[in-house]
């Protein structure tokens, strides 16, 4: 038994999204767990998944995953709403180890609302998945949810864009309807839009509360890996590795000005 435990603590966490969203729950996941190895694809040939059939990202979604579990990662974190919704059910019914989903963070937010009025920012795929929506009419009653699609907004944070006049333009006419609406909340329900927090608290002011599912993901993936005695054992900084699909030379630079540091990107091939 302490063979295993040993060998299942050495093992990587693997964590991928559509592109660069989801290092913003791998930035939790690291800050939470920083003994974790951590290996983290951003499937950028393949993104935006918010706009594809559910059957187009659940095929790539089990492409991923075969290809963390051949490198004997101990648990998957879908760091992507749309994917999440597309593919979730199907992983966790193919694989023995833990595979952590991503969830808007409705429930909190209905919890801390004052006003009853809560805005959801989502990709279209999200926002049209029966996942999301079995979500949202579980907490219609205790409170207006005003869900606000955001096409082309993956995009701009894609291009590394955080903070441009186009990005301005983009995300004020998205939040515009919300704010009249009076919201007190605002769920980010997308891994990617927490990049750009700065600039969305900059247009909503100080008195609209933010909240995204990235803490909440890493503690719950702590718990799991508890519960099958698969946490680290060490107590030094582990490694992470960073995989693309897309173009490492445009991705590599994006990656690094998010993650904060320069980082290796390694090109997959899938």
């Amino acid at each position: 038994m302490q063979g295993k435990i040993a060998m299942a603590g050495r093992r990587a966490i693997g964590v991928f999204d559509s592109g660069v969203g989801g290092l913003s729950v791998l930035r939790h996941i690291h800050q939470h767990l920083p003994h974790e190895p951590l290996l983290y694809i951003a499937d950028s040939q393949y993104m935006p998944y918010g706009c594809k059939p559910a059957s187009a990202v659940q095929a790539r979604c089990m492409a991923l995953a075969s290809f963390l579990d051949k490198r004997h990662c101990k648990a998957m974190v879908v760091a992507c709403n749309t994917a999440t919704a597309a593919a979730v059910q199907e992983l966790r019914a193919q694989y023995q180890f833990p595979v952590i989903g991503m969830e808007p963070a409705v429930k909190p937010a209905v919890r801390q609302s004052t006003s009853r009025v809560v805005g959801v920012l989502v990709t279209s795929g999200t926002a049209a998945s029966e996942k999301f929506n079995r979500l949202a009419s579980r907490f219609s009653q205790q409170a207006r949810l005003i869900v606000q699609p955001c096409p082309g907004l993956v995009e701009r944070i894609e291009a590394g864009d955080l903070a441009s006049e186009q990005t301005r333009r983009l995300l004020l006419s998205l939040l515009r309807p919300l704010m009249h609406q009076g919201m007190d909340t605002l769920v980010l329900g997308c891994t990617h839009y927490p990049f750009i927090t700065p600039l969305i608290r900059a247009l909503i002011g100080d008195d609209i509360a933010i909240i995204d599912s990235g803490d909440a993901i890493a503690r719950e993936l702590e718990r799991q890996l508890q519960r099958q005695y698969a946490l680290s054992g060490h107590q030094y900084p582990a490694f992470i590795e960073f995989w693309s699909s897309g173009n490492t030379q445009t991705v590599a630079p994006v990656l690094s000005h998010l993650w904060g540091e320069q980082i290796i990107l390694n090109r997959l091939a899938l």
